[in-house]
Formats: structure tokens, sequence, C-alpha cells
């Protein structure tokens, strides 16, 4: 069994870990020095550790995992790596860069269930979570990159809207927020982390109840039932009626704003009259959301779906707003890239396979 990466363990379960093995717990705040602030690769590199703590950490775990597959850079300095897991599997994580700082967006998933008729990331059905550990190293080794770079820059932001849906990995990426937020470490704020499911509503109240802190998103995408189950079958299971509630639960007990994210399809979603249910729907819950309107990228399996027209961007936008609905449209960014999620992944994997997905089970 090949070992687990260090990334995964948060600062209490390594103190905890060294404890049980006979080495004071403290030690645990120095290795995390070296990992995440020295930003080592290897631990022969910890040399003002104790060297007994650092060879039993050399036997258990390892610090990389991940190899750079393929890189694309935007002009706008967009850069969307694709990342080989040690089993071969391959995922995408995207270095934004905005006014306000660096975004990263990770993945938590190979591979996505949940199934959205629009999606790259569900183009293969999901084979594994990611662990802890794999999620932390993509932040990692994106900041090694900017290291190199020699500019002094740093990851300031976190979204978690990557392939896969957070949610049905949420054991991990709580141990992975807990790790990125740790003052110790890389110290990202609770404010600067978003994570975005699509509509697991347990795990929406189980998110709000927990200690995390940090920013929700929820893809909608539709205003009624009828159209969010064409276009996502996990309205099926959790219709907006149970998605709302959940919503509702997170706004009540955290007291903090809900992203609704609303990805424009033409001639599907985009008309004036979803727009006034949209806003229909969330007029007594204009307080606790706002929506996020996201042009589509195109995904080339997915031909049934075009991008909004901008006057239809700006017509959907204008009926939310005359609504007193909060609205925003999502910056673009790498759109002379793969921009879609998942979808220089698909691209990689279905020229491996010979230029087909059918049957390609990651």
């Amino acid at each position: 069994m090949k070992k687990p990466s260090i990334y995964g363990l948060t600062q209490e379960h390594m103190g905890a870990w060294l404890e049980e093995r006979g080495h004071k717990k403290s030690r645990a705040s120095h290795v995390w020095e070296w990992l995440y602030r020295r930003r080592v690769k290897d631990f022969a590199e910890m040399t003002e550790v104790n060297k007994s703590c650092v060879q039993l950490l050399s036997e258990h775990f390892v610090i990389e995992t991940l190899t750079e597959h393929t890189r694309q850079e935007s002009a706008d300095g967009t850069i969307k790596f694709l990342f080989r897991l040690a089993d071969g599997n391959l995922i995408e994580t995207v270095l934004m860069r905005h006014k306000f700082g660096l975004s990263v967006c990770v993945t938590t998933q190979v591979g996505c269930n949940i199934g959205c008729s629009f999606c790259a990331s569900g183009l293969l059905k999901k084979s594994r979570d990611l662990s802890a550990g794999e999620i932390v190293e993509q932040i990692m080794k994106v900041q090694f990159h900017l290291d190199q770079a020699g500019k002094g820059e740093r990851v300031s932001h976190i979204v978690v809207m990557g392939i896969g849906e957070p949610f049905d990995n949420y054991d991990n990426i709580s141990d992975f927020i807990r790790v990125v937020k740790d003052h110790k470490g890389l110290a990202i704020g609770a404010r600067h982390i978003t994570v975005s499911t699509s509509g697991l509503a347990d795990k929406i109240k189980e998110f709000a109840d927990s200690d995390l802190n940090v920013n929700l998103a929820v893809s909608l995408h539709a205003p009624n039932n009828e159209l969010r189950t064409r276009i996502m079958k996990i309205n099926k299971a959790i219709p907006i009626e149970k998605l709302m509630e959940a919503i509702e639960y997170y706004w009540d007990t955290t007291n903090r704003r809900i992203t609704i994210e609303y990805i424009l399809l033409q001639g599907v979603n985009d008309k004036p009259e979803h727009a006034l249910e949209l806003a229909e729907l969330l007029k007594k819950r204009r307080n606790l959301a706002i929506v996020n309107l996201i042009p589509y990228n195109p995904v080339d399996e997915h031909s049934q779906y075009q991008r909004s027209e901008k006057d239809s961007i700006t017509a959907f936008y204008d009926v939310l707003k005359k609504q007193n609905i909060s609205v925003s449209v999502r910056l673009e960014h790498g759109a002379d890239i793969d921009a879609a999620c998942g979808q220089l992944r698909s691209k990689q994997i279905r020229k491996d396979q010979g230029g087909s997905l059918e049957k390609v089970s990651s």
C-alpha cells in the first residue's frame, strides 16, 4: 500500500499521531512550519526538526503525490494545471488572478456522479474521492509554481468548485479546510474560502453546524423543479423546496449569506420569465442570498447547450435588479484555454483512449 500524503493531517491530528508514537505533541508545529511556511519538498530538508521525528514521518508519509501533466496559460493570467495522481488518474486545478488576490479552484473527486447535463466534469463518472492530502497538495503545487516565479505572490483565496461534488466527500473536504485555514500554516482566512455544492441538503445543514465558517455557494441553475430536473438529475432526489429549506437553515444557523450560482444556457433557462420566477423564489429570502450569473462555457459533448447572448444576460440581470434581488455576473477567466471545468481532463483522457470517452471509467 502506498504511503499517504502528509498534507492530509491537520495539525491536531499530526500532534496526536506523534504523541501516540512517543514524540512530543508540540513537534507537530515545527513540522507544520517546514511544510507550509518554508515549503520543503523532502523530509530531509527539515534540518531543525528532531531527527527521529523526521525519520518516523518519512517512513509513514510522503510529501509529494501529484505530478504536473499539462499546464495551460491564458492571456488574462489564468493557469489551468492538469495533475496526475499517484494511481494515474488526472485532475484539474486552476489559478485565477483577481484584483483582490490570487484564487485557486480545487478538485475534490476523480470524476463526478451528480450528472449535470451541461457540465464537462461529469463526462466521466466518479471513480473515487480525493484524500484531504491530495486536495491540499493542489494548493501547494500552485504555491510552488508562484514561489518559483520569485515575485513573492501567495495563494490568498480558495474556491472548491472543481471536478466533483465537495459534499459527497465531506470528511476530506472538512480536513482540507482545517489545514489551509490553520494560522500557523497557509493561513487562508475563512472568508476567503468558498465551497460550492449542487445541493446536498443534509450536508448543507451539517456544514452549517460545523466550526468551519467558510462561504457557501449553491448551484441552482433553474427556478423550478421541472426545468432543474431536466438539466440537473440531482433535483429528482432533492427538489428545490428541500434545497431552499436547507439554505434557510444555513442562514439561520450561521447568519452568513449564500451565493446562488446560475449558469445561463441559451433558450433553456435565460428568458425574462425565468428571471421573474427566480426572483419570486428568492423574494422572501433576498437577505440571505446573492445570485451569481455565470456565462456558459460550451462543451463539445454537450452541444445541445450554448452560451446565452450578451443581451439575454443583461436582460436577465436587469429583471432581478428590478425585483430587488442582489445579483452579479461572474467575471470570466481563461476564455482562450479550456475554460469549462473538467474540459482539459476529458480532452486528455479522450486522446489517451483513442478519441472516445465511451466506457471509460477514469
